[in-house]
């Protein structure tokens, strides 16, 4: 045989080969991605079901679960969110026990020995017994379902793909049955990453040490809430303080004697909370926007709710839908909810019932504080006297390491959290107690609302059920944390807003600072918390004569008492929406959701005309046209306005830098409304030190130096970016969204799995105080999208089944899942799915239909 053809025939051979191996391959791959998939059709039996419950998925693979019990209903819900997305359930739970180490190895250990500091588990725990029997009863139900789908796994590569890839670094991991304290240790979470004003009472100390910033200088950076153009969420028409709290101290600054203390223990402070994952998100973006508007302001005649919670972007996404109803509603299954919950955690969190729906926003309440501790062996100091220490030892599991062991230590205001990392032991000294320089060293200790044992598991089962105003408050007054805005509305016509939560009564350690701003000292019994502000004289109206309420982390109200916080977003979201509903004769679902999707920035006509006013060469000239005329709009697509926000945003990102250059990286100006009202107020200053580029010494800059160059350097950049020619620049090329996956989409994973579980390029408009919040970190390297609306939801009281939905990835969690990325393309471009709810809805929106069956029951 020729040589020539026998190459051929060994070429074609081995061509063949090869495609045969990767058809292989390509099998052996679709099934292991399948394996965890669900079964979504026919029968299955579920240990613990006292009869049917049908699960009943729409196209987007949204269950509706419809059972004769209560226990039926959530044990059926447990098993539905197993199958949908345990690995998520899983990795949650190791976080909030502090055994992320066991999970994912030595990576874990640093949030594991914060979280162990905390105890959050150990609160879960003496929580459980304090709740209602019937809360008690539904969450083991749940477990009870969860653990029913975990049995019929031969292995946890039967649970999650994520299970398969981990265990070629960490094998061995068995999974664990799922308990009702899994699900209480979830709301530890949620009020950690929800809790305020901690980080500006470090950064305050911090920028102070040494004198190296003055005092004017600092306040500049903290600027009061502009109460004359943004309003608070209620108008002194709507609510009035009472006299609860009244001895609260309130102030505006922090004494310069006590800024100008040691601050080592507070920088350390700082990186030890730093090691906890934000699980729902941190920073500038965490918010929320949510309002209602009454049935004389809507074209349907009742009531409209809308809300969106602007949390951290992931895959999947933080919340899961689901509809619970009892087939016949009775005092013994008295449920017809559906909404958004969170994967872990029965019930429904955000949504509506058949009579009442609600919403929240964040409130940003201050429920933390320091405590200097004065502490010797074994025993600290208090009023005079030497008390124990609390005391135990934790010992974290390493996957694939040895165990560490860690000694907790607690006083009476909670634990020692300068004995979480190793830094914080050496650096609480120099530290100023009321005002005045110390030179000793103290411990630090953290008092924490959520470190309470509270009720808040209560709360949302009565949310659920509510069927009016009074129940509503009720359910409210059971959630103490995390402290929120809560909006309501229902089918009768009336509509209201709460402040729920628990907030601290307490005296300032520090003449004229404001409560709980600065570390106090534990051994003075007269600096400790002294209760909760009474739950009666928390803000709240009903039917507000003004006929809509507007929640978008704005200020609750202009007055100091009750104290809840110093800490809000500056408004602009909220003024916004409010200029929007009032301009509209009447509200329709429609305009609710066209609002949600409003990409105009409040504050740019303000920063534009005076960048306008810049005199610059011709080629930064060409760039700096596309501002005239432009009202602020930031879409992502390809007009005009699309260029112009490009260059806006850059330019407002090089401004920030060079005004603040300053400030240390992890402090660095990250573009939110506090820094769009201080720029505001230094450009009314234009020889004002903040200007002035400390690199370049013996030359004093001003606003005009600082603004022209960041003009020129925006235009350079975006032109190596986007190109030369300004119009063709695209905000959405910029400001992209990419959806990673928490353990298996960062940076230190291969590509090639990253790629599995991660989506990305996504193109979004908004931005930062934008109704549409799609945040970016002005001092970051690009203009990545950070956090934005995890859902969007607008309410219907009118007819429920024209209410409307959409979450901000799919309700999956398992990859290459039909429904793991399917509702991303809809929300980015603000397009709502409907809501089925009733049973008629839902049987017209059944896309797939699985029955759940007791063990042993005939099938049919």
């Amino acid at each position: 045989m020729p040589r020539a053809h026998l190459a051929r025939r060994i070429a074609l051979s081995v061509v063949v080969l090869v495609i045969v191996a990767l058809v292989a391959l390509t099998i052996l791959a679709v099934s292991t991605v399948r394996r965890p998939f669900p079964e979504t059709t026919g029968e299955l039996e579920v240990e613990g079901l006292t009869g049917r419950v049908t699960v009943s998925r729409d196209a987007r693979g949204v269950p509706t679960i419809t059972a004769d019990s209560a226990n039926d209903l959530f044990r059926a819900q447990g098993y539905v969110s197993a199958q949908d997305r345990f690995f998520e359930m899983d990795l949650r739970r190791h976080i909030t026990a502090g055994r992320l180490s066991e999970l994912v190895g030595e990576g874990g250990l640093d949030t594991d020995r914060v979280i162990r500091t905390m105890g959050w588990r150990r609160v879960a725990e003496q929580e459980l017994p304090r709740l209602a029997p019937e809360t008690r009863q539904y969450l083991q139900a749940y477990a009870d379902g969860v653990n029913a789908y975990l049995k019929q796994a031969d292995s946890p590569a039967d649970l999650a793909l994520e299970y398969q890839v981990l265990d070629w670094s960490v094998p061995g991991y068995r999974v664990e049955p799922w308990t009702p304290v899994d699900s209480l240790a979830w709301l530890k979470a949620m009020a950690w990453d929800l809790k305020a004003d901690y980080e500006d009472e470090l950064a305050r100390a911090r920028l102070s040490r040494g004198g190296r910033t003055s005092q004017k200088q600092i306040e500049l950076l903290y600027p009061p809430y502009p109460f004359d153009r943004n309003q608070p969420i209620l108008s002194e028409q709507d609510w009035r303080p009472g006299a609860a709290a009244s001895d609260q101290q309130a102030a505006a600054a922090t004494p310069m004697a006590l800024l100008k203390g040691g601050q080592g223990a507070f920088d350390a402070t700082a990186a030890a909370m730093a090691a906890i994952p934000a699980l729902i998100g941190e920073g500038d973006g965490v918010g929320s926007n949510s309002w209602v508007v009454s049935g004389d302001r809507t074209t349907t005649g009742k009531p409209l709710l809308a809300n969106d919670p602007h949390l951290s972007l992931g895959i999947p996404s933080i919340w899961t839908q689901v509809n619970l109803q009892c087939r016949t509603v009775s005092a013994q299954c008295p449920f017809q909810v559906s909404g958004f919950s969170f994967s872990g955690l029965p019930g429904v969190v955000i949504g509506h019932n058949a009579k009442v729906a609600w919403g929240f926003t964040n409130l940003g309440a201050d429920v933390t504080d320091f405590y200097l501790e004065q502490v010797s062996g074994d025993t600290y100091l208090r009023d005079g006297n030497q008390e124990p220490l609390e005391t135990r030892r934790e010992t974290i599991k390493v996957a694939g390491g040895s165990d560490v062991e860690i000694l907790v230590r607690s006083t009476v205001h909670g634990p020692i959290l300068s004995d979480a990392v190793p830094a914080i032991a050496e650096s609480g000294d120099q530290t100023a107690v009321r005002g005045v320089a110390q030179s000793n060293r103290y411990a630090v200790s953290l008092a924490w609302t959520a470190l309470t044992p509270t009720r808040t598991a209560d709360a949302i089962f009565a949310l659920n059920t509510a069927t009016g105003w009074d129940d509503f408050r009720s359910a409210a007054a059971l959630f103490a944390v995390p402290a929120q805005n809560l909006v309501y509305a229902d089918t009768d016509g009336h509509i209201g807003y709460q402040t729920p939560g628990l907030f601290p009564v307490r005296r300032s350690a520090t003449p004229g600072a404001v409560p709980g701003s600065w570390p106090s000292p534990g051994w003075d019994s007269q600096w400790d918390w002294r209760g909760f502000v009474d739950f009666e004289e928390l803000p709240y109206v009903l039917d507000p004569q003004e006929g809509f309420i507007v929640t978008a982390n704005q200020a609750v109200t202009a007055s100091q008492k009750p104290f809840l916080t110093g800490v809000w977003d500056y408004g602009f979201r909220a003024e916004r929406i409010r200029t929007l509903l009032a301009g509209s004769a009447k509200v329709s679902p429609e305009r609710m959701v066209q609002i949600q999707g409003d990409t105009r920035n409040a504050f740019a006509p303000v920063l534009v005309e005076h960048l306008l006013g810049v005199e610059v060469d011709d080629f930064t000239a060409q760039a700096q046209l596309l501002l005239r005329d432009w009202d602020g709009n930031q879409p992502a697509d390809k007009t005009r306005d699309s260029a112009s926000a490009a260059y806006y945003n850059a330019v407002w990102k090089h401004l920030l830098e060079y005004t603040f250059d300053e400030l240390p990286p992890d402090m660095a100006a990250s573009g939110g409304t506090r820094w769009m009202i201080v720029l505001e107020q230094l450009l009314k200053d234009p020889k004002n030190a903040w200007w002035d580029d400390k690199t370049t010494p013996g030359v004093t800059e001003g606003s005009g130096e600082i603004l022209k160059r960041a003009l020129v350097d925006a235009r350079l950049d975006l032109a190596r970016k986007l190109g030369k020619v300004p119009a063709t620049w695209r905000w959405g090329r910029l400001h992209q969204l990419n959806l990673e996956h928490r353990v298996l989409g960062t940076e230190s994973v291969p590509g090639v799995i990253r790629d599995v579980f991660n989506r990305g390029g996504i193109e979004l408009g908004g931005g930062n105080g934008i109704v549409n919040a799609t945040s970016w970190d002005a001092s970051s390297s690009g203009y990545e999208v950070t956090a934005g609306p995890s859902m969007r939801m607008v309410v219907d009281l009118s007819d429920l089944d024209r209410s409307l939905w959409v979450n901000a990835t799919g309700q999956s969690g398992h990859a290459y899942n039909s429904h793991y990325a399917d509702q991303i393309d809809a929300w980015a471009a603000n397009e709502p799915f409907p809501w089925p709810f009733t049973a008629r809805a839902v049987a017209a929106a059944q896309d797939s239909e699985l029955t759940l069956v007791p063990p042993g029951q005939p099938t049919g």
